[in-house]
């Protein structure tokens, strides 16, 4: 079975800086991804056919990242039934608390799930593991990484308590 791909939609190029950081850590784990500007309101119809084609095309997961009035997670879970996580982006405007509101806010029957305003890593973190629930190797990726950060933090305890011994 071929691992499903990832797609990373943003309303506008200005959220790259943002979305990066979830193109950089799908791909540290080795999902395809594809990267997109779409938008919910300047390119609707563009936005709507990429979604409801998405799982034909090979997706497992679509991320979609949008500020200010950010209904581009919603426009896409409105036409797929694949999952859709939202990356509210901060703006100028109210710091990203309209995104986040606009994204998180869906109703009922048309989930999004939602991860913090620039939340890009999570956003990936949570994408494979949609995927991994299906992909074993995946899932054991995942693990390391949960077993890499207990690790580093146990390190940091261990640090803190040598310190806290030498007052």
């Amino acid at each position: 079975m071929t691992m499903k791909k990832a797609a990373v939609i943003m309303g506008s190029d200005s959220d790259w800086p943002v979305v990066e950081k979830a193109v950089r850590q799908l791909r540290e784990l080795g999902i395809e991804v594809d990267a997109r500007v779409m938008s919910a309101h300047r390119t609707p119809e563009e936005a709507r056919d990429f979604a409801a084609n998405a799982r034909a095309n090979g997706f497992g997961v679509l991320i979609a990242a949008a500020g200010k009035a950010a209904h581009l997670a919603g426009a896409l879970a409105a036409n797929t039934t694949l999952p859709v996580i939202g990356i509210p982006i901060k703006s100028s405007t109210l710091d990203g608390l309209d995104a986040l509101l606009s994204t998180v806010q869906m109703p009922s029957g048309i989930p999004v799930a939602t991860v913090a305003i620039d939340g890009a890593q999570n956003a990936a973190l949570l994408a494979a593991e949609i995927l991994a629930v299906g992909d074993g190797a995946l899932a054991a990726k995942l693990d390391a990484m949960r077993a890499e950060m207990a690790a580093a933090t146990r390190a940091k305890d261990a640090a803190l308590q040598e310190k806290l011994n030498n007052i």
